[in-house]
């Protein structure tokens, strides 16, 4: 069995913004073949100085040296209430582009989360209609896909069906996907909601077909390594036959706010604080997740 450890490391002050780092290293000491910024549930809009607070929270990802970014959606703040204009849509699209502007050296590689859609357009026949006009708006090549890195494969999956799950005709290409992966090669899968989580039980949020892709997974046990999620907004880790499932928290903590009763602190969801994670991925199949506290005043 792989040695596992957590590590706690102190609050390292920056101007505006402190991080803090715990990490779930699964890793070995050899140089990472991929270092990645994962952000999720970013929730943007033009509101509230949200995109300068952003801004200033990706200005110290990038003093990481990472090679590319991973976002598991929600990248607006909502497009998904009955009351949303076309106008509002637009605008919370502009606010993301323009803060995307601040990334264009990088690859960032994007999921649909369930308020990124917009379902009240007039009608389906609308070029703005649903989720494949936020995966155009999100820079994604197709509403579910997949591409390769070192000897990593990244695989993107489209949860916004019925009772959080992957549509059949999805899941038919997951499995010719993860057939396709030779031995010596890893795979690293995405969703915005989560697949396996511990939160699940007090927050809901889980994939509905999680015994099914639970086992599809271990039918490629050497090859599936971890899944990526957010939606939550909480920080959780469960391990598996094998698979690491990181719930990454939120960028925006509380949507940007000072939270409620519920808060452990200012800008908390619940007990999770606004941050993002670094990944460290290994030639070896193993791998490092630190999630990075961040202040967002």
């Amino acid at each position: 069995m792989k040695r596992r450890r957590f590590l706690s490391l102190l609050p390292l002050p920056l101007t505006g913004i402190a991080p803090a780092s715990l990490a779930m290293e699964t890793g070995s000491r050899a140089k990472p073949v991929l270092t990645i910024a994962h952000i999720t549930d970013v929730h943007i809009r033009p509101d509230e100085q949200v995109p300068q607070r952003f801004l200033r929270c990706l200005d110290l990802i990038k003093k990481e040296k990472i090679d590319f970014f991973l976002n598991t959606g929600d990248s607006i703040h909502a497009a998904d209430y009955k009351d949303i204009t076309r106008e509002r849509v637009l605008e919370q699209w502009k606010a993301w582009d323009d803060c995307m502007q601040s990334l264009k050296n990088y690859d960032v590689y994007s999921c649909i989360g369930n308020h990124d859609p917009w379902w009240a357009a007039p009608s389906k026949d609308d070029a703005m209609y649903g989720v494949a006009y936020a995966a155009k708006r999100a820079g994604m090549p197709h509403r579910y896909y997949q591409f390769k890195k070192k000897n990593w494969h990244f695989i993107v999956l489209d949860g916004n069906n019925p009772g959080i799950s992957l549509d059949q005709e999805q899941m038919d290409w997951l499995k010719l996907k993860l057939s396709e992966i030779k031995q010596g090669e890893f795979a690293l899968l995405m969703s915005h909601y989560p697949i396996l989580t511990v939160t699940g039980t007090f927050e809901g949020g889980q994939h509905k077909d999680h015994t099914e892709l639970k086992k599809l997974f271990y039918q490629y046990k050497d090859q599936v390594k971890v899944c990526l999620s957010g939606h939550q907004h909480l920080l959780d880790r469960a391990w598996y036959n094998g698979v690491h499932y990181f719930c990454n928290g939120a960028m925006s903590g509380f949507w940007w706010g000072k939270g409620d009763q519920r808060s452990a602190a200012p800008y908390f969801y619940q007990e999770t604080p606004p941050g993002y994670a670094i990944l460290k991925l290994y030639a070896d199949g193993t791998l490092e997740n630190t999630y990075i506290p961040l202040a967002i005043e």
